[in-house]
């Protein structure tokens, strides 16, 4: 039996950036609106770096490349996060800057948590992505896991929370659970996963949380995202955000190509 993720999402290879001479009026005019949907998918995506070894270098390279193609944010660790604001403070094009706590295992006190998001924010993060404590969603304490997010949102000082609840290590009942806590929530975003784990997004998952989540909260798709393709078909399926390090560097990649 076929799953979600097994369903084609185009019927032919995207092409997007390049008009060759002696394309007809109308193929132009498609090509066109080809770059438009990319500059709109574009505006989803976090760029993420959050590699244990990340240098400033290719910290400030990724921010470069968020302003260049005008992404949502760029995810980074939360050393980096005042010195990637000053770097971005002063240019037109600068964009969000998110960063992560209680990354990737979420089994931090919540007082630490705490600490983590204002420090983040006093330093210059418009994001924070948390990572809830599994094990109390396994105990069935969802009421603490519920008051760990409203915690950590007062300390956001209202910026935005993505709630990451790491979809490959839960059961179908625990992700429904944490769509209705994360839904009760002061949070704006759920999040699939850390990217850091057994496995990342997937589109059951996502088209799960679009199924339970309240209106009026993001789905934020992070870990496995390897095709513009995947990018496309996880917004189909309810994505308003995309956690990947990699749709960046396809999209320079038709650049170059063509293709």
């Amino acid at each position: 039996m076929k799953t979600i993720a097994d369903a084609p999402m185009w019927s032919g290879k995207r092409r997007f950036l390049r008009a060759p001479a002696g394309l007809t009026v109308l193929q132009k005019n498609m090509q066109e609106e080809k770059k438009m949907e990319l500059s709109q998918m574009l505006a989803m995506v976090d760029h993420t770096l959050l590699k244990p070894e990340s240098t400033w270098a290719q910290i400030k390279a990724i921010c470069d490349d968020a302003m260049k193609y005008h992404t949502a944010t760029v995810c980074i660790p939360a050393c980096y996060v005042a010195r990637c604001k000053a770097y971005m403070q002063d240019r037109a094009d600068k964009v969000g800057v998110c960063t992560v706590i209680g990354f990737p295992t979420g089994y931090s006190t919540t007082e630490t948590k705490v600490f983590e998001a204002a420090d983040a924010v006093k330093n210059g993060a418009d994001e924070v992505d948390m990572v809830i404590n599994i094990g109390m969603l396994k105990d069935g304490r969802d009421d603490e896991v519920l008051a760990e997010i409203n915690a950590i949102k007062a300390a956001c000082a209202g910026h935005t929370l993505k709630v990451i609840i790491e979809t490959c290590l839960l059961s179908e009942d625990e992700k429904i659970r944490m769509c209705d806590i994360v839904s009760k929530s002061d949070a704006d975003f759920i999040k699939t996963s850390t990217g850091f784990s057994t496995a990342g997004a997937t589109f059951d998952d996502v088209a799960l949380m679009k199924a339970h989540m309240k209106p009026g909260k993001g789905i934020k798709a992070a870990g496995g995202i390897a095709s513009l393709d995947d990018a496309y078909r996880f917004i189909e399926l309810g994505a308003t955000r995309l956690g990947t390090s990699r749709i960046v560097k396809l999209v320079k990649n038709e650049e170059a190509t063509g293709y």
